[in-house]
């Protein structure tokens, strides 16, 4: 019987393409909490426009969210690996311009104005609960891209965006109608939030070399 012996430069090499292409828990986590600061804070709104929330509310609004984070997610890594070998010796780059212009759009809109709320509409129903949902998951599709830029499989993050994301609203909702007056709470959580993928985007220059 002939024994195959596996090349230890070979197997290296391989353990150090498979690490290329995953990405830490951490930092995955550290992503969907700043991609759900958006979510947060809407949902923080709508519980002080609401006064009182039941169960069925908080479930709707905070699935849709989390659904919407999670897909835009996906749909982004979908167009991006269309054009993966075109910009390959910038990819880094891109990534971290990506992550750079959302996180800079979030501390610019949380610093700009605070949250409009709208007392007269139930924002867990109908066209406004699709208009919340597409817009709090917009920077998730940016986000997307970036990850398939750098050949990073989206399925686990997508999962923890979504999770995260519907989480968080749950608990904004929640808070809402205990806190009373949330928008300068909101506005923090959004900064953080920009500031983290602003720093994650810097860690990617960083593990390139660029740094």
């Amino acid at each position: 019987m002939v024994k195959l012996r596996r090349n230890p430069d070979q197997s290296h090499h391989n353990k150090s393409h498979l690490r290329s292409h995953s990405m830490e828990f951490s930092t995955i986590l550290l992503i969907a909490v700043a991609l759900a600061v958006d979510a947060f804070a809407v949902a923080l709104a709508a519980g002080v426009s609401l006064c009182q929330v039941n169960s069925r509310q908080v479930f709707r609004l905070a699935w849709h969210f989390g659904f919407f984070q999670a897909g835009m997610n996906i749909l982004g890594w979908l167009g991006g690996i269309t054009v993966r070998s075109w910009i390959e010796s910038f990819d880094h780059w891109l990534a971290f311009g990506l992550l750079a212009f959302v996180g800079l759009k979030m501390i610019w809109e949380a610093i700009r104005e605070a949250k409009e709320e709208d007392a007269g509409t139930d924002p867990t129903r109908g066209r406004m609960l699709i208009t919340l949902s597409v817009a709090t998951s917009i920077d998730s599709l940016a986000v997307g891209l970036s990850f398939a830029v750098l050949e990073i499989s989206v399925w686990l993050p997508a999962l923890v965006i979504g999770l995260v994301a519907a989480a968080l609203t749950a608990l904004g909702l929640r808070l809402g109608c205990l806190l009373g007056a949330t928008s300068r709470l909101g506005s923090r959580a959004e900064i953080i939030g920009g500031l983290v993928l602003v720093a994650i985007g810097l860690k990617i220059l960083y593990e390139h070399g660029v740094l």
